[in-house]
């Protein structure tokens, strides 16, 4: 049994950097007690996704790469031997991005994601969005998974879990910061059925505006040789309170499942595909 532990953080945020990161570091101790050996933080937990339209105020929110805050969380890793992504609004010229880091249980910087889908047609106009969607290779005490990010609206954008599938990724990790509800979640078993790979989401609880815990785990597995019918690939979903969870994903059995099936990249035709990188006007 390859079973590779993701401890979501779905916790309500603090009133300053300083009491965010305490807060963050405390949860990922206790993850760890928990035997995780992946932390994941919602989205833009840095100042717990408040995006003010003030460029004054947004700017001092802002906090670089190599900040005390992001660098708390990478000896935290070393130190507990926890691989943890962390979220933060990130000091970025011309606008702020809205963006992911993952350190290994070493300490070391193994993926970087900025948010390549932004909210534009909301708060997040005032940010600009990422380049790229990467994949990296996470050494685990079960040992290397393939691993991407997407946050939260990159998941609404078929192209972002294909990439990441195309990179070879098994494993997409998606902070997030709005309410799961059936399509959301709909959205999120599509993303993984169709690229036989799997989705662990970390949101936000109730309490928190527009948020509603219901965090989860897709594990990509959509059914077994030996059992009939279907099988439903969401193997974890926390309820709305606030809390740690333990969600646990079997990787032998998604890469078997990823050996004999028929989705992912087996029987793309991407001789067809032409409009889908055309510039249009909407």
């Amino acid at each position: 049994m390859m079973q590779l532990k993701i401890a979501l953080l779905q916790l309500l945020p603090e009133s300053s950097l300083g009491a965010q990161y305490n807060k963050g570091k405390a949860a990922c101790e206790k993850a760890k007690e928990m035997g995780a050996d992946i932390a994941l933080f919602p989205e833009m937990w840095s100042d717990g996704y408040y995006l003010p339209q003030d460029e004054c105020e947004l700017n001092s929110l802002t906090i670089s790469r190599d900040s005390d805050f992001i660098t708390g969380f990478r000896n935290t890793a070393k130190q507990l031997g926890l691989a943890i992504g962390i979220t933060f609004l990130e000091k970025h010229e011309p606008k702020p991005l809205n963006s992911f880091i993952l350190f290994d249980r070493t300490g070391a910087e193994v993926l970087y994601h900025a948010k390549v889908h932004t909210c534009a047609f909301d708060l997040e106009r005032v940010l600009d969005g990422g380049d790229d969607f990467r994949v990296a290779v996470l050494n685990t005490a079960v040992g290397p998974v393939k691993v991407g990010a997407m946050i939260c609206f990159d998941r609404e954008f078929p192209e972002s879990a294909r990439i990441l599938m195309l990179k070879g990724a098994e494993l997409i990790l998606a902070p997030n910061a709005c309410p799961m509800e059936i399509n959301r979640l709909s959205t999120l078993r599509t993303r993984a059925y169709e690229n036989m790979l799997a989705i662990a989401t970390c949101n936000y609880p109730a309490g928190q505006p527009d948020c509603n815990g219901h965090s989860t785990l897709f594990d990509g597995v959509s059914w077994l040789p030996d059992e009939p019918g279907s099988r439903d690939m969401c193997v974890f979903e926390a309820p709305e309170a606030e809390s740690i969870y333990i969600a646990e994903l079997d990787l032998g059995l998604l890469r078997k499942h990823r050996e004999r099936e028929i989705m992912g990249d087996k029987f793309r035709r991407p001789d067809k595909y032409g409009i889908l990188t055309e510039n249009r006007c909407i």
